[in-house]
């Protein structure tokens, strides 16, 4: 083994630790934001379909309302409805 050796690894060691901070600790930083970004994106999507899911249960609650209430007669009902939506 070289006496040389030692040293060299000595000194290359602490340089590649500074080399490597200074190029993975950006990616890192990076890869943090972009995967906030897609979370928001994600929870943004989420909350749309769950307003969606929302507004179709509403129109599915009134239409069992109107199949089931054998009092009403069906076509005011449905007018009366198009006057006044639930959205």
């Amino acid at each position: 083994m070289s006496p040389l050796l030692i040293p060299l690894l000595g000194v290359s060691i602490p340089i590649i630790a500074i080399l490597a901070n200074l190029v993975f600790k950006p990616w890192l930083e990076h890869r943090e934001r972009r995967l906030t970004v897609e979370a928001n994106a994600l929870a943004e999507k989420a909350a749309q379909y769950a307003a969606q899911t929302e507004r179709l249960e509403q129109r599915v609650r009134v239409l069992e309302r109107i199949i089931t209430d054998r009092g009403v007669d069906l076509s005011d009902e449905i007018e009366r409805l198009r006057d006044n939506p639930l959205n």
